[in-house]
């Protein structure tokens, strides 16, 4: 990628950061059980707008991190995941709604999958977990994100230890860079998998010629480092990531003894985080409050 770079087409993914508490506003009941506040926190300098979801009596806390679009804070399925007994903060994407910083997209014609940027949005989901843990120091704290929080999340987790566990729906395990030729090849095609093979994905994933010159992100550079549990949703469908190389890097990481699971969906692509689609949400409702409860006994 050239230094004046800008992306028309990127993927539609989706140190411990300097923090500082500035601001906690008004206090808003939603429902009998379910208390909502809003509340601002500091990344390295920036402020960030959020909300976190009380539940009466949470059994874990979970910070929701976003996919590459210009993502506010994620109301309704924050809601969902409350009802269920977890804490759950969701804030404005840095750059968007209440959230102040820089947006780096496709909309704005910058690269949200570089290095740098990544690192970033890390750092930001990193300092949301320790705004929890500052007054839930008793929960579990996990990271729960959507398509490119699968790179995000790996490097959170691997910098602050307060992350004890991870969901990722549709997160990739390949590279940045990987991951781009797969989505030039599939280019938006809703009936690709009738038309082609995993063997002509693969080759087209490894050998096609890069359109952007950056450094690629590997996620396994983190995941192999970190031995937290971690669960990743997937859809056999999905045109955004190669869902079984993606599957295939999980098995070796499981064989060295990693804490990775993962669930596939046959009907479903790359949307498996929709609230409308409540099955692979509440098998990784069921599989965080199981994995809490493990670490609560320690």
């Amino acid at each position: 990628m050239k230094a004046s770079l800008a992306l028309s087409l990127v993927s539609l993914f989706f140190t411990l950061v300097s923090f500082q508490q500035k601001a906690m506003s008004k206090t808003q009941t939603r429902t009998d059980s379910i208390i909502a506040r809003n509340v601002t926190f500091e990344s390295a300098g920036i402020r960030l707008a959020g909300t976190i979801y009380i539940p009466q009596n949470p059994i874990a806390a979970l910070v929701l991190v976003h996919g590459s679009d210009q993502v506010p804070r994620m109301t309704a399925f924050a809601e969902f995941v409350a009802e269920n007994n977890l804490l759950v903060l969701t804030y404005d994407k840095r750059g968007v709604g209440e959230s102040g910083g820089v947006y780096a997209g496709p909309e704005v014609g910058t690269n949200n999958i570089s290095n740098e940027n990544l690192t970033i949005l890390a750092n930001d989901a990193s300092a949301a977990v320790n705004l929890i843990h500052q007054e839930y120091q008793n929960l579990p704290i996990g990271l729960m994100g959507f398509s490119q929080a699968g790179w995000i999340i790996p490097l959170a987790a691997n910098k602050n230890p307060l992350i004890e566990f991870m969901v990722l729906f549709s997160g990739p395990t390949i590279t940045t860079l990987e991951q781009l030729r797969f989505q030039f090849y599939t280019n938006g095609d809703q009936d690709f998998w009738k038309n082609h093979s995993e063997e002509e994905v693969r080759f087209h994933t490894f050998h096609d010629p890069d359109r952007f010159d950056f450094i690629a992100t590997d996620p396994i550079d983190a995941l192999s480092n970190l031995s937290i549990p971690g669960l990743w949703v997937f859809g056999e469908k999905d045109i955004q990531i190669p869902v079984k190389m993606c599957m295939e890097h999980l098995n070796l990481l499981k064989a060295q003894g990693k804490p990775y699971e993962y669930v596939l969906f046959p009907e479903l692509g790359h949307n498996t985080g929709n609230v409308a689609s409540k099955e692979p949400i509440t098998i990784a409702i069921d599989w965080i409050k199981r994995e809490s409860s493990k670490l609560r006994e320690r």
